[in-house]
């Protein structure tokens, strides 16, 4: 266990616990979850790779980092360790059904894991040091971003605090000691992304989203030049206006944030999966639907919910529109969303009929839940069902099967069964087999040619 030294800087305590925790301290079931959250992510990743938003990222990186010791997962192209992981969140982040933390209000993986996979091919690393590096990154992402006081966060976009965890993975990874690791952790704070505040762009739905790319080469970026005797401001973390300091830095080495992640069926916001899960219990197929309530958390209505989304970035973060396609069209048809669904007559007219208000049952619930009532009526009068964990959660966990068969999924058309197959065995077998057979599996060995992936 790390204990703060009301003498130090509170970017000093998770800086030693980066750099001096050793990995037999790490429970063998925290370190079983991280291998989870990698499949997660990967399978995540293979959903996103062909999405506009993604081909978009991968350009970008192929002209601005190119190189070649770390891979594009599910293609040929192999380009410096920023560059991929650049790439890589972009996929892993593109249907926004990679993994998220209720205290944090967002999403860690979609930095930390594209980092230290890149960052652990690009430097030889082996699997258990692969292993160390994604359950620090999430602990310190996830206990930074928890730690926000609610009244003084004006975003929730995940970049800002995500980056810490990138930092941490990637320090780890190239072997920062405590006083380096506390100078990478500054300089990624201190040069985090920037997200516009919640409310003050109508566009929710750009190809922007959280800013967990930028996040991953910040915090990359931030530990190389900590090593080579960059410093940033130390005390940026030591402010009570903002931060609790018991959820950042209290019992570091005992509780693991990592085992408090949830996973996501649906590729959209985790706002609207409560009442997703409803309309599944509640609807009966083939029965006209009447009327569509949806009560939810006032944080809630901050989404730009249009029932007519212009995008499929748009369409994830609508609560109308996603419950009226699962009520019509069922849960599969957000595993995930397709772009020929926008146009989809019958849901567009449902999802302007969605009565969505905030209900004062769920007012102090948010962020530590996200609750949703529903009230569908089909022809026989209003049914009602309440939500309060939706699956995935960690009250309502998703079992090892459906992770897995999650990313068949969302590889369908896109990845042979055997590829989704050698990946889950590698990720699965990390600490034993090392990364080696991972790194294969995702190299594109077998798959489409990287030319062909910009297309579906």
């Amino acid at each position: 266990m790390t204990n703060h030294n009301d003498n130090e800087f509170r970017a000093a305590t998770l800086g030693r616990f980066i750099a001096e925790t050793a990995a037999e301290a790490i429970p063998p079931q925290v370190r079983a979850r991280a291998q989870t959250m990698l499949l997660d992510v990967l399978a995540s990743a293979a959903g996103g790779f062909p999405t506009a938003l993604a081909t978009s990222k991968r350009g970008a990186a192929e002209h601005m980092f190119p190189g070649g010791t770390a891979g594009v997962w599910y293609a040929t192209e192999r380009l410096s360790p920023a560059g991929a992981a650049f790439a890589n969140s972009g996929a892993a982040t593109a249907l926004d059904i990679d993994d998220g933390h209720r205290g944090a209000a967002g999403h860690a993986g979609g930095a930390v894991v594209p980092v230290a996979l890149a960052m652990a091919e690009a430097y030889g690393a082996s699997g258990p040091a692969l292993v160390d590096a994604i359950v620090l990154g999430y602990d310190i992402a996830l206990r930074i971003g928890a730690s926000r006081h609610t009244h003084r966060i004006e975003h929730y976009n995940s970049g800002v605090w995500a980056v810490y965890g990138a930092a941490a993975a990637a320090g780890r990874l190239i072997g920062l000691d405590a006083g380096q690791m506390t100078q990478a952790l500054a300089i990624a704070g201190a040069e985090a992304p920037m997200s516009l505040p919640t409310g003050v762009s109508k566009r929710t739905g750009s190809m922007v989203k959280e800013g967990l790319p930028w996040a991953a080469v910040t915090g990359m970026a931030a530990a190389k030049r900590a090593r080579a005797g960059g410093t940033g401001p130390e005390d940026l973390l030591d402010r009570p206006d903002v931060y609790d300091f018991a959820t950042m830095t209290g019992a570091l080495g005992e509780r693991f944030e990592i085992t408090q992640t949830y996973l996501k069926p649906y590729a959209c916001c985790r706002y609207t999966h409560a009442p997703i899960d409803a309309i599944t219990v509640l609807r009966r197929p083939g029965v006209p639907v009447r009327a569509l309530t949806v009560e939810v958390f006032a944080e809630g209505l901050n989404l730009q919910n249009s029932p007519a989304p212009h995008s499929l970035e748009a369409a994830q973060y609508s609560y109308p529109f996603c419950c009226a396609l699962a009520a019509l069209r069922g849960p599969d048809a957000l595993r995930p969303m397709r772009p020929e669904m926008l146009a989809d007559a019958d849901v567009l007219d449902l999802a302007a009929r969605v009565d969505l208000r905030a209900s004062p049952d769920f007012a102090s619930d948010f962020p530590a839940r996200t609750p949703a009532r529903v009230t569908l009526d089909q022809g026989d009068g209003p049914k009602t069902l309440t939500v309060e964990y939706p699956r995935g959660d960690v009250a309502n966990p998703m079992p090892r099967e459906e992770i897995e068969e999650k990313f068949r999924v969302l590889a369908e058309g896109f990845l042979p069964e055997w590829t989704v197959a050698a990946v889950t065995a590698a990720a699965d077998g990390l600490e034993r087999d090392g990364p080696e057979p991972l790194y294969s599996a995702l190299a594109g060995r077998g798959a489409v040619a990287p030319v062909a992936l910009a297309t579906r």
